[in-house]
């Protein structure tokens, strides 16, 4: 599962952070803790990675980073507002200086006509900035493919966070 890609990826983006004095978090859904898991392959990631939180179901999602029901009733789990609330909820319950939340549809099954396999939101939060977002529709070449996608976006976007 996790490719050699995906593993220098994450020992450039944790390099980078670590010349920066920067701690980050992560607030997975959709990938279950693959984000946290390949950065943690990484040796030393311990002086960069503050921690990881797997908010698969939406009470998970309440309990452990403060999403308020309503945001999930109205939008959705797999949402813009919840993707942020995430993120943020991941940053106000750890050390991290910056966060990252997923969260989205891997399949085969559980797609809508509004909400397809392949459609994941992640969000960045950073301390003293405004938090970021991105939707993305990858096209359906299976869970585990969705999944690698998603933890190779969410590591850029952590690193252009790290950069501003």
């Amino acid at each position: 599962m996790m490719t050699e890609r995906l593993i220098s990826d994450a020992a450039e983006l944790l390099a980078y952070m670590r010349e920066r004095e920067l701690m980050l978090a992560t607030a997975e859904s959709c990938t279950g803790g693959m984000i946290a898991g390949i950065l943690t392959e990484v040796a030393g990631s311990s002086d960069v990675v503050d921690r990881g939180f797997v908010t698969y179901s939406n009470e998970a999602k309440q309990d452990m980073l403060g999403i308020p029901p309503p945001l999930i009733i109205e939008h959705g789990a797999v949402s813009e507002p919840v993707a942020v609330a995430m993120a943020e909820g991941a940053l106000r319950n750890s050390r991290a200086d910056i966060a990252v939340s997923v969260t989205g549809v891997a399949g085969p099954g559980g797609g809508t006509a509004t909400k397809p396999v392949g459609l994941v939101h992640i969000a960045c939060a950073r301390r003293g900035r405004d938090t970021v977002h991105q939707r993305h529709l990858f096209a359906d070449r299976g869970r585990g493919w969705i999944r690698q996608e998603t933890v190779a976006q969410a590591f850029r976007i952590m690193a252009q966070q790290a950069r501003i």
